[in-house]
């Protein structure tokens, strides 16, 4: 007879959770991005804890039902999703491989820690096409809003860049 414990429901909780999308950049889960926090069971319920990249994003909705949908999938009845905005989340959050998808995916990822040079404009961003330094700022709305529109002046191909938070 196989026992299962209060952990292995834990993982399979978690795992259900993680496999959820970001809507706006569909090659990265949640866990990849960092919003996915905690998961916690209570009895037979289950509670997920989610921090959204910026407060507003129009994202955490769908986030959120597609949480409940995957752990309803995994054997979860009447889950419970829970926005934590405090520590806000942060770039830093972002896994490594999530950081490789997005470059992949054609996305220049956050900078590992921004310097003060950022303050004063002098922000280099390697683009992902070509993986030269030589780009610039074209806007700091991209085609969401914690993306920024940048060009790269080697291959002249614009590209978005996760913005750092």
């Amino acid at each position: 007879m196989v026992t299962v414990t209060d952990s292995d429901l834990r993982q399979r909780a978690w795992d259900a959770a993680a496999s959820v999308v970001d809507p706006e950049i569909p090659v990265l889960t949640i866990a990849d991005l960092g919003v996915l926090r905690d998961v916690a069971l209570t009895g037979d319920r289950v509670e997920v804890a989610i921090t959204p990249t910026y407060s507003g994003c129009p994202a955490m909705n769908m986030i959120a039902l597609e949480i409940e949908i995957a752990l309803e999938r995994a054997g979860f009845r009447q889950p419970k999703v829970r926005t934590v905005l405090s520590p806000a989340w942060t770039t830093g959050w972002m896994t490594e491989e999530g950081r490789r998808k997005l470059r992949d995916y054609g996305i220049a990822p956050p900078q590992p820690s921004n310097s003060r040079r950022a303050l004063f404009g002098e922000q280099s961003v390697a683009c992902p096409q070509c993986r030269s330094e030589d780009t610039e700022l074209l806007s700091e709305f991209g085609s969401t809003s914690c993306k920024a529109l940048w060009r790269c002046k080697s291959c002249r191909e614009p590209f978005d860049y996760f913005k750092c938070h």
